[in-house]
């Protein structure tokens, strides 16, 4: 349920703010007074077209905020809505309430909030159509299309809705079999060069076989043995000086004249500190000690540095060759080797799914007249429960149009059969026909404005049997209808409003005296401006709207006296309406 709304700088209206109880809440006013902002609000509410033309001259940004009582919902709706909610990031109040905002700017751009989360307009209208509905004459055109005609018939019966996802599933499956083999079977030469090309890339790949990170480890062993011989002279030198002309000769260096070394000289100054009685030598002598010790291990590592250098002249030259087979792969199919084997991870499945032998053919021709067979007995079955629910749709919507003031108005459901398609293997038209033994027509071309006004809100009654909470919103349902019509469908609205929350922008004063909650739009034209504003009126001043309503007779007696009857009638037939 919308339990109250905000707008700001939106047409006519520079700021409004008026909380909607549950019932019936009709909103009436002049002609141009900003009936029709408060339903654009509502549009921008369920993520409806952002018009920049809609925002007040002068203004930089409209606003529209809605707060959304989730309590009082059907389990599976509320359910639904905390999760579309919950996936956007939307965090409720400390009442447990949604709020929700569109903000317009001048400039065409606009933002949706919801639930202190900013959000895409596309996830606030998935949350408010699950909250919110709204009919207008524009919704009206849609329901002549057949698909929302489908919808409409689908939505009578819950097991439809199973039976329609059921038939959406092996559809689906149909669908990609087939598209698979018409793939295989249309593209046979292609697909078959294609599998002629990727098996010599796989083959091509997995001669070589190359491993994650080789490239860069080749890059390294080249560098070295390109450079080995400085190596080997930087090292060796190194340890000569270390370890004196001796410690050369496993690594091909000739003994030499003997010479003092680094470690013959520091063992030296060592033995003749640690021989010192002075406690001050001494200490120099245990630190001589870590750098002596420091001094051996380098030396042996360079020792061990001069064991791992290369010494096979051919080891180069057969590092380079193998550096060149990479290459070619890497200048083929990817930057680098790991992406090479990314590349052939790929191949190797796309190989294996188009397999266009005779046998695989044969065998997937089996899969497709399996599914469609499938698509057959789930669209048989979805049929059926369309065919039932046709006829009582008619049934029903019959009945509620003779309460409509078009007593002998008979509402036909027409069913019949299409190849199969997403949404089955029908196709539904609603007709009209005036008498009974008038032809059925399409609604398009035998209905008036005021006959599908009738229509929709006959349909919408049958439909919202079962529901609870929801907000629907119709705006001038009634265009098109006076008289005794005019009451009857102020009647059904109130029943309707049993159960959900139903906001209605009506002109007729019969419809507005059955409501709950009686709003109303003014309109103030000043030298410079021209504002309107929501006021929520009082048990008087309804009477005094609705005699403005009759004609414009709120300015006598005769007038009030009648709108004040007929306010009572009204709240009495709901009274007696809610006990029964």
């Amino acid at each position: 349920m919308l339990a109250d709304i905000t707008i700001e700088n939106l047409g006519v209206i520079p700021r409004a703010t008026a909380e909607l109880s549950p019932g019936l809440t009709v909103l009436t006013g002049e002609t141009g007074a900003g009936k029709t902002m408060v339903v654009t609000g509502l549009r921008l509410l369920t993520g409806g077209r952002a018009d920049a033309s809609r925002v007040r001259i002068g203004a930089s940004e409209a606003v529209v905020e809605g707060r959304f009582v989730v309590e009082g919902l059907s389990d599976s709706v509320r359910t639904a809505v905390c999760d579309i909610a919950d996936s956007a990031g939307a965090i409720p109040d400390e009442n447990g309430e949604f709020i929700a905002s569109r903000v317009l700017k001048a400039s065409g751009r606009s933002r949706a909030h919801l639930g202190g989360r900013s959000v895409p307009a596309a996830s606030l209208a998935e949350f408010s159509s699950e909250l919110l509905t709204i009919h207008g004459q524009n919704d009206q055109l849609r329901l002549l299309g057949p698909d929302k005609q489908l919808e409409a018939l689908d939505r009578l019966d819950e097991s439809i809705v199973a039976l329609r996802m059921e038939y959406k599933a092996a559809y689906a499956t149909w669908r990609s079999l087939k598209r698979d083999f018409d793939e295989r079977t249309k593209s046979r030469m292609d697909l078959a060069q294609e599998a002629d090309r990727l098996s010599f890339a796989i083959k091509e790949i997995t001669t070589i076989n190359p491993e994650v990170g080789e490239d860069e480890e080749l890059q390294q062993q080249i560098r070295r043995l390109q450079d080995v011989d400085e190596l080997r002279e930087q090292a060796t030198g190194a340890l000569g000086a270390l370890d004196g002309p001796s410690a050369l000769e496993e690594f091909g260096g000739s003994a030499g004249e003997d010479v003092a070394c680094a470690t013959d000289l520091l063992g030296e100054a060592l033995g003749q500190l640690q021989s010192s009685s002075d406690p001050a030598l001494k200490e120099l002598g245990a630190r001589l000690a870590d750098a002596t010790a420091i001094v051996n291990e380098v030396a042996s590592e360079l020792g061990m540095y001069l064991s791992g250098l290369p010494a096979d002249p051919e080891e180069l030259e057969k590092l380079l060759v193998r550096q060149q087979e990479l290459k070619g792969l890497t200048r083929k199919y990817a930057p680098d080797v790991a992406g090479v084997l990314t590349w052939l991870a790929k191949a190797e499945k796309r190989l294996s799914s188009i397999d266009v032998s005779p046998e695989v053919l044969e065998e997937l021709g089996r899969k497709v007249a399996a599914a469609f067979k499938e698509v057959k007995r789930t669209g048989k079955a979805l049929t059926a429960a369309r065919a039932k629910a046709a006829s009582r749709l008619e049934k029903e919507v019959t009945e509620e149009l003779h309460g409509l003031a078009m007593p002998k108005a008979r509402f036909v459901v027409s069913l019949s059969k299409r190849d199969p398609g997403p949404t089955g293997c029908d196709e539904v038209e609603f007709l009209l026909a005036a008498n009974q033994a008038a032809q059925a027509r399409p609604l398009a071309t035998s209905a008036s404005g005021g006959e599908l006004s009738r229509v929709m809100l006959a349909l919408e009654v049958i439909l919202s049997t079962g529901t609870r909470g929801a907000t629907l919103v119709f705006d001038e349902v009634d265009a098109g209808v006076g008289g005794r019509a005019a009451v009857e469908i102020g009647r059904r609205l109130a029943r309707l409003a049993g159960d959900n929350q139903v906001i209605v922008v009506t002109h007729l004063p019969q419809v507005a005296a059955f409501a709950d909650t009686h709003l109303h739009v003014s309109k103030d034209v000043g030298e410079e401006s021209i504002t309107s504003g929501v006021e929520t009126l009082s048990d008087e001043r309804r009477v005094e709207e609705l005699a403005r309503m009759l004609a414009g007779l709120d300015d006598t007696d005769t007038g009030r006296a009648h709108a004040q009857e007929l306010l009572d009638k009204a709240r009495a037939e709901v009274e007696r309406m809610r006990v029964s």
